[in-house]
């Protein structure tokens, strides 16, 4: 270890950063250096006290609503290293109370000084831009959803019942022709229709900003080799993308399935096994774009897709083994007795693998 490195911890919210530092192992002393207002030339002020004496900084903080910033602005200053911990995976002890920022930051300092931490990807700001943008068309998905249980919960208390498939052209249709007794019910019906066609307005503007968007995208490469994959259109991929990153960041397929939390969690001891439900750890959006792609294999094997064709060959090799392997291995799930959705994430976890050879496959061919 290096003796001339300050460990430094910082507990952040949006107006104070609380400040600990660390000195070397062995017998560094760890202690509280103080509390800053949360603005750049604050904190610009006190790593320059910080690095007096030439020293060199190793600095962290927990991921949470403050974002990157402090990490890119930190991580270009010389002789400072910045990396941003994940809060699920810090040690805690389960006999302390008592949860203070000066305690977090005290904390950090000492986990980053025995390499207790563990780092999380930070994306480039262009790649976070583009998270936020597929971000925001799921928030509006939601919002549609929402709207659309308001509507369904008052025709229920209604009585008013719609004899084909709901939330369709005739169905929208319908609902503007309905005819309440009451000028209460009338307004307020009203009112949820329109806030269903601004929430699916809404929802369209983004997916064609995000349409517009992805060719200019540094793994708009990745965004169509993935869409070679039964159950990945262009908005499902993208938000893979935006959620992971470049998969070839990780060494392996079960890494990447540790990552998404499709992997069985466990508590074992001695001669006894003893395995539950998946972990359902790291990135809980891409795994549910993952398990939305799964349960198109439960239906059985079609002819590849119209745009794979136009993929490379490795491309569609990997497509055309994933489509017949995971719809046979659901039905074999099924005939030993496994529930649907047990079966389809087992689906998800292993097509998690093919996302991974897909990465790797494509990327020569956008190299070149």
């Amino acid at each position: 270890m290096n003796q001339n490195t300050l460990h430094v911890g910082l507990d952040t919210d949006k107006r104070h950063i609380d400040v600990a530092v660390a000195e070397p192992l062995p017998g560094g002393e760890v202690r509280y250096w103080g509390q800053l207002a949360n603005e750049p030339s604050a904190l610009d002020r006190v790593i320059r006290r910080l690095q007096r004496g030439g020293r060199r900084l190793a600095v962290c903080y927990e991921a949470g609503p403050c974002g990157y910033g402090i990490y890119r602005r930190l991580s270009g200053k010389p002789g400072v290293s910045c990396q941003v911990v994940a809060p699920s995976m810090t040690p805690r002890r389960a006999g302390v109370r008592v949860k203070t920022n000066r305690r977090d930051c005290l904390s950090l300092a000492k986990l980053l000084r025995a390499e207790e931490l563990t780092a999380v990807w930070v994306p480039e700001a262009a790649h976070e831009a583009m998270r936020d943008l597929v971000r925001a068309r799921g928030a509006a998905v939601e919002d549609l959803l929402r709207c659309r249980q308001r509507i369904a919960g008052f025709l229920l208390r209604q009585e008013i019942g719609y004899a084909g498939k709901p939330w369709t052209g005739k169905h929208r249709a319908w609902l503007g022709r309905l005819e309440l007794a009451e000028p209460a019910h009338r307004l307020m019906m009203g009112e949820l229709v329109d806030a269903l066609d601004q929430a699916q307005a809404r929802r369209d503007r983004l997916r064609d900003h995000i349409l517009e968007q992805v060719p200019s995208w540094s793994l708009a490469w990745l965004v169509e080799a993935l869409q070679a994959l039964r159950g990945f259109a262009l908005i499902n991929a993208a938000t893979v993308v935006a959620e992971i990153g470049d998969l070839r960041r990780f060494d392996s397929p079960r890494q990447l399935m540790a990552y998404l939390g499709l992997v069985p969690s466990e508590h074992s001891t001695g001669e006894r096994v003893r395995r539950g439900g998946i972990t359902k750890t790291g990135n809980a959006r891409a795994r549910k774009a993952l398990v939305e792609a799964a349960w198109t294999y439960t239906r059985p094997v079609k002819a590849p897709k119209a745009n794979a064709t136009d993929q490379p060959a490795a491309l569609r090799a990997i497509a055309d083994k994933a489509r017949h392997r995971l719809s046979g291995r659901y039905r074999r799930l099924l005939a030993r007795g496994k529930r649907p959705p047990v079966a389809v994430t087992a689906i998800a976890r292993e097509l998690a693998g093919f996302l991974w050879a897909i990465a790797h496959a494509a990327c020569p061919q956008h190299q070149r």
